[in-house]
């Protein structure tokens, strides 16, 4: 159901509504009516409480906004016989007191579990890290937590919203990493956007973690933190906006070029957006094979002539573009054989998609809404790809990090190579047999629990393999 304005109700704008009804004839009925003539969806209907001349009846429901709420609430405040005791937001009281806890491993009950756990049994523990300080991978909580380092400057459609305003999205990040992959993770949003200060506060805190998980800082600063805190400490540090979507679209991009009949070398590719994530899509496509990569900003592509460009957006034009091609998106995008689009809504339209190559593949990943609709594109593309969960061949971030890191983990690797990202891509390809793959069903669901274990293995094999893997076993065989 939808509203007029046409925007989807969903659970994340759904609300419960406690109702205290009268035993009037079709009370119930008149409230279902009413909330689906104003395009809200029930869900269920529970009865909180019965009395003598009425009941509390609980009714949660799926709404489109703020705005779309404040309509239903009127439509059944004018209904005879109900009253409006409260409602309740929904995704606000999953958030209430935070959505992630501490828990301990082991009871806490008699003297000898306290003496073991702390004082002064503790002290042994302690000196045995100071001798050999690798333990601190066996005998801490080292070995199975990363930390998620934002500074709020670029959260997913949001943007610039401080770290107070970013933590619900850390939090969440940490569930993700819980639940998919049994890694403890914990939310560390800084108080500033200064790059040395961000470097230095990670590296201080360090030593309690086996990895580093950056999010949403912005372009260009985000380039740099990364590069440093690679170079200068001995854990992986992992931008998953940069390659995260990058190890994601590149599985979706193996499993497209296995439906048509195309060489990596022979393709035309278009990138509307050159960011952290276009940057890092771009380098693993070219790991890949493809050789014509053409990336746009708002002024059209970028070429090694262009007077205009910032020395992020220089080093992307002298890997790419090798015919120079010049023009607007809409431009350069004709004759293309993939189009990635990794910045803003609306860029495209019928006539551009159908300008592009016979079995044209269409990556539109701007969210909530992409640079073309799926609808229009697929009436010209072969294959077209998402950010979104309400369209087939959503490219979902959570495909990818939860098993990098627990591969990187269970192998205590020092850092996440190309080697390993790439493995990571293969391994989520590959979780699709040949045998079922179609145009829309590229990429796996996210709650394909054989993902995880498959990347992790792949990221394993493939940290051995470079020399960055401090252990080869399993870390319960210690």
């Amino acid at each position: 159901m939808t509203l007029q304005s046409g925007q989807p109700t969903n659970a994340s704008n759904s609300i419960t509504i406690r109702l205290k009804l009268g035993h009037e004839t079709q009370i119930l009925a008149k409230i279902t009516t009413t909330v689906s003539d104003l395009g809200g969806n029930i869900g269920a209907i529970d009865i909180a409480k019965a009395g003598k001349d009425y009941l509390l009846r609980d009714f949660t429901i799926d709404t489109s906004g703020e705005k779309h709420i404040e309509q239903i609430l009127d439509g059944i405040a004018g209904i005879d016989g109900v009253e409006i005791i409260n409602y309740s937001d929904r995704t606000f009281l999953l958030h209430l007191g935070g959505k992630i806890e501490v828990t301990s491993k082991t009871p806490l009950k008699t003297r000898d579990q306290l003496s073991m756990a702390y004082t002064p049994g503790v002290a042994r523990i302690c000196e045995a890290i100071t001798k050999r300080p690798s333990d601190a991978f066996k005998l801490t909580i080292k070995r199975n937590t990363v930390a998620i380092i934002s500074d709020g400057t670029a959260v997913l459609g949001l943007g610039d919203i401080g770290p107070e305003g970013a933590m619900p999205v850390m939090e969440g990040k940490a569930m993700l990493f819980k639940e998919f992959a049994g890694v403890d993770a914990f939310p560390i949003c800084l108080s500033t956007k200064d790059t040395d200060e961000i470097v230095q506060t990670v590296k201080h805190i360090s030593p309690g973690f086996g990895g580093v998980n950056l999010e949403d800082i912005s372009a260009p600063r985000c380039f740099e933190i990364e590069r440093r805190l690679q170079e200068e400490l001995d854990i992986p540090i992992f931008h998953d906006d940069q390659h995260g979507t990058a190890v994601v679209l590149t599985a979706a991009f193996i499993n497209a070029m296995k439906l048509i009949d195309k060489k990596y070398d022979d393709l035309k590719v278009v990138f509307a957006g050159v960011g952290a994530a276009g940057d890092a899509c771009t380098k693993m496509l070219l790991n890949l094979g493809v050789k014509n990569i053409i990336g746009c900003d708002r002024k059209g592509a970028l070429t090694r002539d262009r007077d205009d460009l910032n020395s992020a957006k220089r080093a992307y034009a002298e890997i790419t573009n090798p015919n120079q091609e010049a023009g607007t998106l809409k431009e350069v995008v004709r004759g293309a054989d993939v189009f990635v689009g990794l910045s803003a809504p609306n860029l495209l339209d019928e006539a551009d998609v159908a300008a592009m190559a016979h079995d044209s593949i269409v990556f539109a990943m701007s969210n909530p809404i992409p640079e073309v609709m799926p609808e229009i594109a697929l009436k010209h593309a072969k294959v077209v790809a998402t950010g979104r969960s309400d369209y087939p061949n959503q490219i979902n971030n959570v495909l990818c990090f939860p098993g990098i890191f627990r591969g990187a983990l269970d192998c205590q690797a020092s850092c996440i190579n190309e080697e390993m990202k790439l493995a990571a891509a293969m391994a989520i390809a590959e979780s699709i047999d040949d045998e079922v793959l179609t145009p829309d069903y590229i990429v796996p669901s996210v709650f394909n629990t054989e993902v995880v274990p498959q990347v992790a293995e792949a990221v394993v094999e493939a940290a051995i393999k470079t020399g960055v893997a401090r252990r080869t076993k399993s870390p319960h065989e210690d």
